[in-house]
């Protein structure tokens, strides 16, 4: 796992400034922190911090081919490089270390962009070849690994695994983009391949992007998409044999390591899954970690130590003090583009516990996705039941209205909060889900940004967005194709992004078997019924684990990695909160209605309704622009 950075021109074979490629190769030294590596010619330069994980003597990067006239960079490990070399050497290439990186040298060379389609594993790489003067950048399947990139005025293409390699270049265009404004206070996040710069691009998950010097910059290639193809009718018992062999079979790739290994443990059923796997493919009792809470009402650490007591693993538990928020500004350092995902502190805490004792954990994300657990999936289940009932014609209508005269009980009982589910009902599949999944409601985000932003958008919605994704989804199914929208904005946008920055902060790799691209595949043909059976998300998951982990932790009601953000915003916070929603800094940014936010703030410190995720998502934001005045951004 590491960082890489680089600069290519597209037009001609200008030199290359060192100290610039240094300074973008060093902004990131927290991704690398055991050794570093550049390589400058005419018209190109590749920078890599490494975090040594295979091969520790022999894998310094970048590497090249025998000749020298390939040459890599890499983040990421490739799970299958032990069986590729061996087919690789038996076609003539000749490798000179036992790192997974130089599979990736030989199997450009062999196989030229197709290559990525041969490889299982996490990654994001930049190939430079000589004798095509040609730069090739990839990303792995699912976006475990980031990498951004953007093409300057001068033409020179410039890239990196995170947003501050790129803010070291002068010539960064660092205009926000007021749709991906649009789009952040929709989900919390920036979804790919767009950056909260206009310039800015994200390579998004299952694309390359092969660049000619001389020739314009083309669009990314798509070479990899989730296929949802229906497998064989099987019996439930065949399903769950097959499940746990192959969920298996992923674990066991993300075992290989020449350094200490261990996993999260929070007692939830994707990372006891984990764990209850690893235990039986080691000889060792396995080393996991788990972060406490105060409060009952958010601490999941008494689960964990039941699933630990029943595999009998070590556990590591540090408790994290319930005004835990400390972390806001090197948070916003870490995730440099607004972020607005709390659990982020957490993730922060116990990947600096697992650092202690670990170089690399593997985790339980994935989990939801695949087999729908997120309550949000059964809550869309029985929307789809009632848009099923009634046409558009007199759905819409009728539970538009009834949404909106509904009050806003944010204060009563679950129960009695159906203004959201109203609303949601009244729209269509797609903009009923969105209305499920974002942070600001789309008539919130109307009246919250300013006329000038709206103009800017020049009437993008991020509906838009789905729409897109939506129609060229592989599936038709109201269950999987939000699991597909799902896969494509919020796994990559806010969970991998989450788990990449703070382990990375601690030198600490992540691997997520879950999100093993052989396993997703096989997984999302899978009939959904097996997914969300009726109540109970991962249905097929839970009976298959019950092999291996107590009925109780399978089958408890779902906590999440949460923080206590309500307390947080009525308390400790409420000052600095008001500061920054309602400064100068937010209303002089050009983006939002000072009104709004004023009537927000005021609405929320009165009771009257509770904005808790709208005001964390102001304030993380207000953080960003609070970094580009102090000239960080």
């Amino acid at each position: 796992m590491c960082g890489i950075s680089g600069i290519f021109d597209t037009r001609a074979a200008a030199p290359v400034d060192e100290q610039l490629l240094r300074a973008m190769n060093d902004s990131m030294e927290h991704r690398g922190p055991d050794d570093f590596g550049l390589h400058i010619e005419t018209g190109v330069g590749l920078g890599h911090r490494r975090l040594s994980i295979i091969d520790l003597a022999g894998g310094k990067q970048p590497i090249a081919n025998e000749d020298g006239s390939v040459l890599v960079t890499f983040n990421g490990e490739i799970y299958n490089f032990q069986p590729l070399r061996e087919q690789l050497k038996a076609k003539g290439h000749i490798f000179r270390t036992n790192s997974d990186t130089e599979v990736i040298v030989h199997g450009f060379e062999e196989w030229g962009q197709d290559c990525v389609s041969h490889f299982n594993g996490m990654f994001a790489f930049a190939i430079y070849d000589r004798n095509q003067q040609s730069l090739f950048l990839a990303r792995d399947r699912l976006g475990i690994k980031p990498l951004y990139y953007s093409v300057l005025a001068d033409g020179r293409l410039i890239f990196g695994s995170e947003l501050k390699a790129l803010q070291c270049h002068p010539q960064l265009p660092r205009a926000i983009s007021a749709r991906a404004v649009e789009d952040y206070f929709t989900f919390g996040y920036v979804p790919d391949p767009d950056s909260i710069f206009s310039g800015v691009h994200k390579l998004a998950p299952g694309y390359t992007l092969l660049v000619q010097r001389g020739k314009p910059v083309p669009a990314p290639r798509q070479y990899w998409d989730l296929p949802f193809e229906p497998g064989p009718v099987r019996s439930e018992q065949e399903l769950e044999d097959e499940l746990l062999a192959r969920l298996r079979e992923a674990v066991q790739r993300r075992m290989i390591a020449d350094v200490p290994l261990g996993a999260f443990l929070s007692g939830g059923v994707d990372s006891s899954a984990i764990v209850a796997l690893m235990s039986g493919l080691s000889n060792d009792p396995v080393a996991c970690c788990s972060i406490s809470f105060g409060d009952p009402a958010f601490n999941e650490v008494k689960y964990a130590r039941q699933v630990a007591e029943h595999l009998g693993v070590d556990l590591s538990v540090r408790q994290v003090d319930q005004d835990d928020f400390e972390l806001l500004d090197r948070l916003g350092d870490l995730y440099d583009e607004p972020y607005a995902d709390s659990s982020a502190m957490p993730t922060y805490r116990v990947c600096k516990l697992a650092r202690e004792g670990v170089k690399v954990a593997l985790s339980g994300d994935g989990g939801d996705e695949n087999f729908a657990g997120y309550r949000r999936y059964r809550w869309h289940a029985y929307e789809e039941k009632v848009r099923r009932m009634l046409p558009q014609s007199v759905r819409g209508p009728l539970f538009g209205t009834l949404g909106r005269i509904y009050p806003k009980l944010d204060w009563a009982p679950k129960v009695l909060r159906a203004k959201s589910t109203l609303e949601a009902i009244g729209r269509d599949t797609i903009e009923g889900y969105l209305h499920g999944v974002s942070i600001f409601p789309a008539e919130l985000r109307a009246k919250l940004l300013s006329t000038a932003a709206h103009s800017e958008l020049q009437g993008y919605r991020s509906i838009d967005r789905f729409n897109a994704l939506a129609a060229s989804a592989p599936t038709r199914d109201s269950l999987s194709l939000v699991q597909y929208l799902d896969f494509k904005t919020y796994l990559p946008g806010d969970i991998l992004t989450k788990v990449d920055r703070a382990s990375m902060a601690h030198g600490l790799e992540v691997r997520v078997p879950f999100l093993d691209h052989e396993f997703v595949e096989w997984v999302s043909g899978v009939d959904p019924g097996m997914k969300l059976h009726g109540r109970e998300g991962k249905y097929i998951l839970k009976s298959a684990l019950t092999r291996v982990l107590p009925r109780d932790i399978l089958y408890r009601e779902k906590m999440g990695f949460a923080v206590p953000l309500g307390s947080w915003m009525r308390g400790p916070l409420r000052e600095r909160v008001k500061r920054s929603v309602c400064g100068e800094r937010m209303a002089d940014s050009g983006f939002f209605s000072a009104r709004m936010l004023h009537t927000i703030f005021d609405d929320h410190v009165s009771g009257r309704r509770d904005y808790t995720p709208v005001l964390w998502g102001l304030l993380m934001f207000d953080g960003f622009l609070g970094r580009i005045d102090r000239g960080t951004v």
